[in-house]
């Protein structure tokens, strides 16, 4: 876990955003396949961003650790990194 990585990946208010959907997906998102999977890429594009843009944010918070992807088929899906997440907590309350 890379506290500065995870810092800039939060400071977007769309990756915070994305964080917080991922929380609780089904209060969210509308998708066929079970939330246990994740939550499908094309889910995340809401509020005018296009597959570019989501696709980039998606990577920068993977890149941070904060969420996992699995690919099934030709769709990725996405969750909560919860054990980096958690770490990421434990360092702010033991550094700030």
């Amino acid at each position: 876990m890379n506290p500065e990585d995870i810092l800039k990946a939060i400071s977007h208010p769309a990756r915070l955003q994305f964080l917080a959907w991922l929380k609780h997906p089904e209060r969210h998102f509308c998708q066929d396949h079970p939330f246990s999977m994740g939550v499908c890429a094309n889910q995340f594009q809401v509020g005018g961003l296009s597959q570019s843009t989501v696709s980039s944010h998606l990577a920068i918070l993977q890149s941070a650790g904060l969420i996992k992807s699995k690919k099934v088929g030709q769709w990725v899906f996405f969750e909560r990194n919860e054990e980096t997440i958690d770490a990421f907590l434990d360092y702010l309350k033991t550094n700030l």
